[in-house]
């Protein structure tokens, strides 16, 4: 049987630690900031961790990570 392929566009927006969780960085520090707080800008720059429902969606698109 052939290689699966990852999804090249979710190898992009995600990184798996060696623990096995999976990260992803916030949106909305592009542009158009002049309305956030600072508070929120400061939250924003960080990886946070996904949620678990959609863990099972992202481990599919990454079959070998």
């Amino acid at each position: 049987m052939p290689k699966m392929k990852s999804h090249s566009g979710m190898k992009k927006r995600v990184k798996i630690t060696g623990t096995g969780k999976i990260l992803f960085k916030r949106t909305g520090l592009r542009h158009l900031n002049i309305r956030n707080s600072k508070a929120n800008k400061r939250r924003k720059r960080k990886m946070e961790q996904l949620i678990k429902g959609f863990e099972k969606t992202v481990r599919h698109m990454l079959p070998y990570a």
